[in-house]
């Protein structure tokens, strides 16, 4: 097999262990892998950032300025580092689609060790793209993100076109508009699903309007914290 992103071939050490349990081959080299910034140690219980905090300042600003957060927490899986906004870059702006599977794996332990206290009954929504972005990108990255859970993946959210989220500045994003409308209403918990966490205003947003249309608790995963 060949690493997704350099094209070498992958090499599996061969042990007394995974004769007897095969281990499923990682979908990057070893030296690949070295180049993603897992984040590691403390971090805010709220929203992943890196910190001795239990709680970061930011999260502390968004407690105040809504009462209670609608969002539960959302945890990420790495920091951003040069070689990740390469890869994003490749994989969300070029249409590279199968450099997402590098990611299915982690996801899935994930899951395993941060949500499986949710059972069955969550769904996971990913955070949509407006229909001219989806034409225009030829996949929503958060959908395929989302898909790697072993949940149902519902699409109940819309989102109106406006300017790219990467172009605003960080005032613009925490005081936009709510972009997104909903299509559905059901009384489950969510996990909402999206590539990078910068602000957090993006998921409250949506987290805002699932728990005003009855959702009972919103959780949210982010490959990425920024």
């Amino acid at each position: 097999m060949e690493c997704l992103w350099c094209g070498e071939e992958i090499i599996m050490e061969i042990s007394w262990q995974n004769v007897f349990w095969p281990e499923k081959p990682s979908r990057l080299c070893t030296v690949c892998k070295q180049n993603l910034n897992f984040i590691a140690g403390n971090r805010c219980a709220k929203c992943s950032r890196s910190t001795e905090e239990k709680i970061c300042a930011d999260c502390r600003r968004w407690e105040k300025q809504l009462g209670v957060d609608v969002l539960e927490w959302n945890y990420s899986l790495f920091s951003y580092n040069a070689f990740m906004k390469e890869y994003m870059a490749k994989w969300k702006y070029r249409g590279d689609y199968h450099l997402g599977f590098a990611f299915q794996d982690a996801i899935r332990q994930v899951y395993k060790e941060q949500f499986s206290f949710l059972k069955k009954d969550a769904v996971v929504v990913p955070i949509p793209l407006s229909k001219e972005r989806l034409h225009e990108r030829k996949f929503n990255q958060a959908k395929m993100l989302a898909e790697f859970f072993p949940l149902p993946v519902k699409e109940i959210l819309g989102r109106k076109h406006g300017e790219k989220q990467a172009k605003k500045s960080r005032r613009e994003r925490i005081f936009s508009q709510n972009p997104f409308f909903i299509t559905e209403t059901l009384n489950k918990p969510v996990i909402l699903v999206d590539d990078i966490y910068t602000t957090g205003t993006t998921l409250r947003h949506a987290a805002f309007l699932l728990k005003e249309h009855g959702y009972s608790r919103v959780f949210a995963f982010t490959l990425i914290r920024g």
